[in-house]
C-alpha cells in the first residue's frame, strides 16, 4: 500500500494533490483541520471541500488534525510508517497582514508545524519524498530593487536585465530585505526543508510558488487575489487595490500545474531541492489587467477603488522563471494559461455562490 500523505488537503493546492495522487494509485490520507476559518472567516472555511473529497476520491480519509501537535503526529506517521511514499505539505498560514496580527501562531504554523512534519518523516518513513509549498515571499521585497519601468498597465524590468525576458530565478538572495512575519516564518520553514535534505539525505524540495489559483480557492481578502477578484466580479463586493499604481505584476498558476510538477518530482527525487514555480511568462497580469479581464469575462463592471499604502513585503513585480525545474523535468508543461484559469475561476466560484 502506498500512501500519500497531504497536509491542507481541504485548500486549493492540497485537494488538487489528493485529486492527482488518488488517479495515480497512491491512498491519500488528507490532514487539515480548517484553520482557514480561523485566519479568515466563514467565507474562507474549506468544510465544503472536505465533503466533496469524501464524496468524490475513493478511500480518502480525512484526518481533523493540527500540523503542530506532535503527539497528533507521531500517531498518524507511526500508523502507515514506511509505506508512506509521499509528503505533500500545504498547510499554512497564507497572509502577510494577518501575521502580524498573531506573530505566533503563524510561526508556529508554518515553522514549528513543518519541523514537526520533517521530523516524523525523518522518524517514519525517511526515504519518502518530502514535497513543500513554499513561496515566492521567502525572497521578501528584494525584487522590488530591480530597474522596473512603468509601462500603461504594468511595471516590468529594464529589458537589458537577466530577469527581464524569462523572470526572476533562484539566484535572488533572501537576505536584506523586508519579508513581512508571514514571509519570514515561510523563509524558515523553506531553510528546514532545504536542510533535512541535506543534512540528512532525505528527498525534499521547496517549491517556491507565485500565485495559486484554480476553481477550488476559498478566496478571501488577504489570500488568494485573483480567486478573489472574480468573486467580487460575480457578487458586487467591493475591491481594493493596495499600492504600486495597480500596476504590480503577478505570474499566476493553475492548481493542476503545480501538482503535476510535484509528481514529477515525486517520480524522481533530488535531496534538498529548491525550484520557483508560477506562471512564469506563460501566464501573468497586472493588478490593472486582471480587473478588466474579470469585467470582460462575467460582463460586470467591479466595484473597485485604490489605496496608496501597499501590503508590507509586497512584490511590485513578480515572474517566475521556471527554467530550473524544465531542465530537471523536461516533459512537464503547462496545461492552463491566464484566460484558462479565469474562465475556471468563473465558473467554480459562481457556483458556490
Amino acid at each position: 500500500m502506498d500512501v500519500a500523505m497531504i497536509t491542507g488537503s481541504a485548500g486549493l493546492i492540497g485537494s488538487e494533490s489528493v485529486y492527482l495522487f488518488a488517479e495515480k494509485g497512491l491512498e491519500v490520507i488528507g490532514i487539515d483541520n480548517d484553520m482557514r476559518r480561523y485566519f479568515f472567516g466563514d467565507e474562507a472555511s474549506t468544510a465544503w471541500n472536505v465533503a466533496i473529497l469524501k464524496e468524490r476520491v475513493p478511500g480518502y480519509h480525512h484526518l481533523n488534525e493540527d500540523i503542530r501537535d506532535l503527539k497528533a503526529m507521531e500517531r498518524v506517521f507511526s500508523k502507515y510508517s514506511s509505506d508512506i511514499r509521499v509528503v505533500v505539505h500545504n498547510a499554512a498560514q497564507p497572509s502577510h497582514d494577518w501575521a502580524a496580527k498573531e506573530p505566533f501562531t503563524d510561526f508556529s504554523v508554518n515553522a514549528n508545524g513543518t519541523l514537526v512534519l520533517l521530523e516524523m518523516t525523518r522518524k517514519y518513513c525517511p526515504d519518502a519524498v518530502f514535497i513543500f509549498t513554499s513561496t515566492n515571499k521567502v525572497y521578501g521585497d528584494a525584487p522590488n530593487k530591480l530597474p522596473l519601468v512603468e509601462q500603461e498597465t504594468r511595471w516590468e524590468p529594464d529589458p537589458s536585465h537577466a530577469f527581464a525576458a524569462r523572470g526572476i530565478d533562484e539566484t535572488m538572495s533572501l537576505d536584506q530585505c523586508k519579508h513581512s512575519l508571514f514571509g519570514a516564518s515561510k523563509v524558515a520553514a523553506d531553510v528546514l526543508v532545504q536542510e533535512y535534505g541535506q543534512y540528512f539525505h532525505m528527498n525534499t524540495a521547496c517549491f517556491r510558488c507565485g500565485c495559486l489559483t484554480g476553481p477550488n480557492h476559498s478566496a478571501t481578502q488577504l489570500h488568494g487575489f485573483l480567486a478573489y477578484l472574480m468573486k467580487c466580479a460575480i457578487s458586487g463586493e467591493h475591491y481594493t487595490v493596495f499600492g504600486y499604481k495597480g500596476k504590480q505584476v503577478r505570474d499566476n498558476i493553475h492548481s493542476r500545474d503545480l501538482v503535476e510538477m510535484f509528481w514529477h518530482f515525486y517520480r524522481n527525487p533530488r535531496s534538498g531541492e529548491v525550484y520557483n514555480a508560477g506562471g512564469s511568462r506563460h501566464s501573468n497580469c497586472s493588478m490593472i489587467e486582471a480587473i478588466d479581464a474579470c469585467q470582460e469575462i462575467t460582463g460586470n463592471k467591479i466595484s473597485w477603488s485604490y489605496s496608496e499604502n501597499h501590503r508590507v513585503g509586497d512584490h511590485m513585480w513578480w515572474i517566475s522563471d521556471i527554467s530550473k525545474f524544465k531542465n530537471h523535468y523536461p516533459e512537464w508543461e503547462f496545461s492552463y494559461g491566464l484566460e484558462d484559469i479565469l474562465e475556471q475561476l468563473y465558473g467554480g466560484i459562481g457556483g458556490r455562490l
